[in-house]
């Protein structure tokens, strides 16, 4: 049995654009995978990041959710690290 792939953008802001130098990624993944395995993909990529794992929020189609959310092809995720600044 095959198992279905989505197709996801990611968007990426502060700490998770800089690691990466681009400001999205078109990734994908197994049908079923949630906001956080998708983040957890990106810190084994960029192990950096994990510092931000515990307090980033999570976003899609501009909407929050919680990690536990499950994506649908062609969903838009953002990883909403804390920003400081003025």
């Amino acid at each position: 049995m095959t198992q279905h792939k989505i197709t996801v953008t990611i968007k990426l802001f502060a700490a998770y654009q800089e690691a990466y130098g681009v400001p999205e990624l078109v990734r994908e993944f197994p049908s079923e995978t949630s906001v956080g395995k998708v983040l957890e993909n990106i810190i084994t990529e960029h192990p950096e990041l994990a510092q931000w794992r515990e307090i980033t929020r999570f976003g899609v189609n501009l909407q929050f959710v919680e990690p536990d959310t499950v994506l649908q092809d062609g969903d838009e995720v953002v990883f909403i690290p804390p920003v400081s600044g003025g």
